[in-house]
């Protein structure tokens, strides 16, 4: 298990979001990239690309499963990392900071249910029990 960040916010589908300023950086939880397995794919937003907070935004392929990855806010995506393509590792080493899947200058509101992280990790043992 990575460190979990304690100043960003969480979603039910284990996103991760992080806001500075207009710019809103999104990725996937050690907890999904875990429950994934061996990883050999992801489809990333183009930038441009507008998304509406709670749309589907990209795909994270294993060999066992395809993950959707959910917009928790909404807005243009400015970037994408596209180191990602060719080298799905940093997902697994550093989900929270290297393993980082795009970034979206912001003009939504966020999904309704973003958690701290203590509700986050409070979701993931009542959904371990």
């Amino acid at each position: 298990m990575a460190d979990r960040p304690a100043d960003i916010q969480y979603t039910k589908t284990h996103e991760w979001i992080r806001i500075e300023g207009d710019i809103a950086t999104i990725g996937v939880t050690d907890f999904a990239v875990e429950h994934l397995g061996d990883l050999v794919f992801v489809d990333l937003p183009d930038a441009g690309a507008d998304l509406e907070a709670g749309e589907s935004a990209a795909e994270i392929e294993s060999v066992k499963a395809v993950g959707e990855i959910y917009a928790p806010i909404g807005g243009e995506v400015t970037e994408s990392n596209e180191d990602l393509s060719s080298d799905q590792s940093n997902l697994a080493s550093d989900p929270f900071g290297a393993g980082w899947l795009f970034k979206v200058k912001i003009s939504g509101d966020p999904v309704e249910g973003l958690m701290d992280l203590a509700t986050y990790e409070a979701q993931l043992e009542s959904e371990a029990s």
